[in-house]
């Protein structure tokens, strides 16, 4: 029934092409390069061939090779800006588009979950897929009681898919490695790979969904669809138009970028605090800018899509991120590093210096010690550069750190959100947000400070 390449043998041995082509094009360069051609120039190519062909089959496979070039997408502001550029354009189309399944395919799961009569189900229904995702595609429609809906449908062999794609990926991880300095990309797919039981349920996606769209009912800020419907591989949701906050990437005002930066912000800290869930797949094509926010017809509420990954927080946030934030920006290099120890973070057989441990914090929570921080690709680059540079105290400090598995998760959304804030170049009020809704950032004896001056 599905036309999704989900047969091993034919998807391993597409994934097992993307490192043979890199080898390819390298000796293609180097040929150029004898033949007297500028290595700008056959860099720039080089590099323009990788991405359209990692992205090409990404996309076309769907499952866990499209999953995680969406996870890689969100990094992409971390890439120097000569690699960056031809990267760029693809992993933008990454992010919101992917072969559609053929429409005979999306009428038999239909048939096959929601019965033969399903049709009557809607009043309208739109055979061509209004987005295509890692495991399923989004189509409008109109329920039979008049709304309008978004329907998704998922990819018949999908979770077979995404476990093939995610294990051949994990297993020329280092040769991936360099797309994104200072990442390590093997944990990333090892999360990923963890995760797809999760995602492959519709029905604990539709829990996830409706407790954020009961919470977050006229909310001035942010707008969550409610769920309309939800059947095995199919879940119908209430239908949100907006502006994909790629295109806000792409070419949005920075009225428009600097509203969706504080609103992705707000999100981030608010959801665990009010939901207990935090939204764990913050890349742009899962939120859209809409018209009519809290003070006229003229401002923007976020919309936020895909509740497929969520991070189970009872309470919120965990405390001690927020202790150990607001300890590090106070200078208590002590405290700091016993939290640390506490948590998990340095393991038992290592020793380190508190105050070298204090010097590697403090440039990257360098947002929360301002009233305003505008979220840049240098400052990201720069962030990447200094924890990627072998020759750095950063580099070798950090290969000594731990990440305990509990904040495994919390780690990637809180970094993929703060890279798709330096993608859109959002000038954002983060302390704000961190102190009002996390855990342990403001001392229970104490009022929030006056920040210090604007960014």
């Amino acid at each position: 029934m599905s036309d999704l390449p989900r047969k091993a043998v034919t998807r391993t041995a597409k994934l097992a092409a993307l490192p043979l082509g890199f080898a390819g094009r390298a000796t293609w360069g180097l040929g150029k390069r004898i033949v007297g051609e500028s290595a700008e120039i056959v860099g720039r190519e080089l590099q323009q061939r990788t991405a359209e062909q990692l992205f090409k089959v990404l996309g076309e496979l769907k499952g866990g090779a499209m999953k995680f070039g969406q996870a890689l997408s969100v990094f992409e502001s971390a890439l120097p800006e000569e690699v960056a550029g031809p990267y760029r354009a693809a992993l933008t189309k990454l992010q919101d588009a992917a072969p559609p399944m053929p429409t005979r395919t999306v009428h038999a799961v239909l048939r096959e979950r929601l019965g033969e009569d399903w049709q009557e189900l809607f009043l309208e229904f739109e055979d061509k897929p209004a987005a295509a995702a890692s495991i399923g595609q989004v189509h409008r429609g109109v329920w039979h009681d008049g709304r309008e809906v978004a329907v998704k449908v998922q990819y018949p062999g999908a979770g077979e898919a995404l476990l093939s794609d995610l294990n051949q990926l994990s297993r020329f991880a280092r040769l991936l490695g360099p797309l994104i300095p200072g990442m390590d990309i093997k944990p990333l797919i090892a999360e990923l790979r963890d995760r797809v039981s999760e995602e492959l349920d519709y029905a604990l996606e539709a829990q996830a969904q409706q407790a954020h769209a009961e919470e977050f009912a006229g909310d001035p800020d942010v707008l969550v669809p409610a769920v309309v419907h939800q059947c095995e591989q199919v879940l119908v949701t209430e239908w949100i138009d907006g502006i994909p906050l790629s295109e806000i990437i792409a070419d949005g005002t920075q009225e428009q970028r600097d509203r969706a930066g504080q609103l992705l912000a707000r999100f981030l800290f608010s959801g665990p605090a009010r939901t207990g869930l935090l939204h764990a797949d913050p890349h742009p094509g899962n939120f859209r800018l809409l018209p009519g926010g809290p003070d006229d017809a003229e401002d923007w509420r976020l919309g936020v899509l895909d509740f497929g990954t969520v991070d189970r927080l009872a309470g919120g946030l965990p405390t001690p991120i927020g202790e150990s934030l607001r300890m590090t920006l106070d200078g208590e290099a002590e405290e700091v590093y016993e939290l640390l120890c506490a948590e998990g973070f340095v393991k038992e057989s290592i020793d380190l210096d508190p105050e070298a441990v204090l010097d590697y914090l403090l440039p990257i929570i360098e947002p929360a010690q301002l009233a305003e921080f505008t979220f840049t690709r240098n400052w990201m680059r720069s962030q990447a550069a200094r924890i990627a540079d072998p020759r750095s105290p950063a580099y070798q400090l950090g290969k000594q750190l731990n990440l305990p598995p509990a904040y495994l998760l919390i780690h990637r959304v809180t970094l993929s959100t703060i890279g798709v804030l330096c993608q859109l170049g959002a000038t954002v009020r983060l302390r704000e947000e961190l102190e009002e809704w996390l855990p342990g950032f403001v001392a229970e004896d104490e009022e929030p400070e006056e920040p210090a001056a604007e960014a």
